[in-house]
C-alpha cells in the first residue's frame, strides 16, 4: 500500500512524538532504574551522583546522536548538543526561575563552571578546526572519565559537597532491573523514532537536519532536564538546578561528542555553514551570560526567567527566519540562472 506525501509527513510527525515520550519516559526510568540497582549492590551515593545521575539526563542526547551520526546525519548529532545546551540554560533555567528563585553560591560551583566554559571552548575549536576525529573523540572521553574520579577523589575527602541522592522505592531487585531494562529499551525506541520522523520530516518540508536538531530535537531531549529543574525548584534545591545544568552541558559536549566521533568521525563538510558561524557562537555567548550572572548576581527570578524564556523564542525564530531567508535568496538564483 502507497502513501501520498501527506500521509507520509503525518506519520513522520508521529513518530518525532512517540520518540520524544520515549525518550522522555525512558530517561526517567533508567535514572530510577539504575539507582536502586547500584544501591542496592552497595555502591557508595558519591559514586551514583557523579556517574548515573550526572550523566543520566545526558542519556537521551547519547543515543540520539549515536543513532544520527550512524545514518550519515551527523547534523542532527551536531545541532542537538548545541541546541540542547542552549535550551538548558535559556529555557530550563529560565523556565524555573519563573516557579521560584534560583540562588547560587558561587564558591560551591566554580569548579563545574570552569568546565562548562571549557568544554564549550573546546568543541568551537573543534569544529573551525575541521573534522572531529575518532582519536579526538577518545581523548575526550578519557578527560572525562579523569574529571569523574577527580571529581569522586575530592568529594571523597569532603572537599566537594555530595549531592543527595532520592533512591526510589521498589519491591525487590528484580522491579529495579526490570525499570532499569524499559528505561534503556524505551530510550533506544525513542531515538530511532525520533532520528527517522526528524530525517522524514526535515526532507518533507526542506528544513535542514542541523536546524531540526537545533529545535525540536534539542528541545525534545531537554524535557528531562526541565521536568527535573522544576521538580527540584519547588522543593527549593537551587544547588541541584544549577548542578545538572552545569553537569548536563559538561557532559553534552565531552560525552555525546566523544562517544559519537569515536565510533564515526563527525565531518565538517557535513555540517550546515549557519552552525559554525551563528549557533555555536550564541552557545558560548549564552554560557557566559549564565556565569557571569551566577558570579556577580548570585541568583535567577522571575525576571531573569522572562528575559532568558523570550531570549529563547527569539532565537528558535531567528533559525527558522534564516533558514526561510536563504531558502528564498537561493531560489531567486535558481529563477536567475535560468
Amino acid at each position: 500500500m502507497a502513501y501520498s506525501e501527506q500521509e507520509v509527513f503525518i506519520l513522520s510527525l508521529g513518530a518525532l512524538g512517540l520518540g520524544l515520550y520515549l525518550l522522555f519516559k525512558g530517561g526517567n526510568w533508567t535514572i530510577d532504574g539504575a539507582i536502586y540497582v547500584a544501591q542496592r549492590f552497595g555502591i557508595s551515593p558519591l559514586v551514583i551522583g557523579f556517574t548515573i545521575v550526572a550523566a543520566g539526563t545526558s542519556l537521551p542526547e547519547l543515543i540520539v546522536s549515536l543513532n544520527a551520526n550512524l545514518a550519515g546525519s551527523p547534523g542532527i548529532a551536531i545541532g542537538n548538543v548545541i541546541g540542547s545546551n542552549i535550551a538548558n540554560i535559556l529555557l530550563v533555567v529560565g523556565a524555573t526561575s519563573l516557579f521560584a528563585t534560583l540562588t547560587v553560591k558561587p564558591r560551591a560551583i566554580a569548579r563545574d563552571t570552569i568546565g562548562m566554559i571549557a568544554a564549550t571552548c573546546l568543541m568551537i575549536a573543534l569544529m573551525l578546526h575541521g573534522t572531529i576525529t575518532q582519536l579526538t573523540g577518545g581523548i575526550m572521553l578519557t578527560a572525562l572519565v579523569a574529571y569523574l574520579l577527580w571529581q569522586y577523589h575530592m568529594a571523597s575527602k569532603g572537599k566537594i559537597e555530595a549531592e543527595e541522592i532520592e533512591v526510589p522505592a521498589y519491591k525487590n531487585l528484580a522491579s529495579g532491573f526490570a525499570v532499569l531494562v524499559a528505561g534503556m529499551v524505551a530510550i533506544a525506541l525513542g531515538a530511532e523514532f525520533l532520528v527517522r520522523g526528524a530525517t522524514v520530516s526535515a526532507e518533507f518540508i526542506g528544513v535542514p537536519e542541523d536546524v531540526i536538531g537545533l529545535s525540536v530535537i534539542a528541545l525534545g531531549t531537554s524535557l528531562p532536564e526541565l521536568s527535573t529543574c522544576i521538580i527540584a525548584a519547588k522543593k527549593k534545591q537551587s544547588d541541584i538546578v544549577i548542578g545538572n545544568i552545569l553537569g548536563s552541558n559538561f557532559f553534552n559536549i565531552m560525552l555525546i561528542i566523544g562517544m559519537t566521533s569515536l565510533i564515526k568521525p563527525i565531518e565538517q563538510s557535513a555540517i550546515a555553514h549557519q552552525v559554525i558561524t551563528l549557533d555555536v557562537w550564541v552557545m558560548l555567548g549564552v554560557t557566559l551570560l549564565f556565569s557571569a550572572i551566577m558570579f556577580t548576581y548570585k541568583k535567577f527570578n522571575k525576571v531573569t526567567g522572562i528575559i532568558f524564556v523570550a531570549g529563547y523564542t527569539f532565537y528558535i525564530g531567528l533559525i527558522y527566519a534564516l533558514y526561510l531567508s536563504a531558502d528564498l535568496a537561493n531560489s531567486d538564483l535558481a529563477v536567475i540562472a535560468q
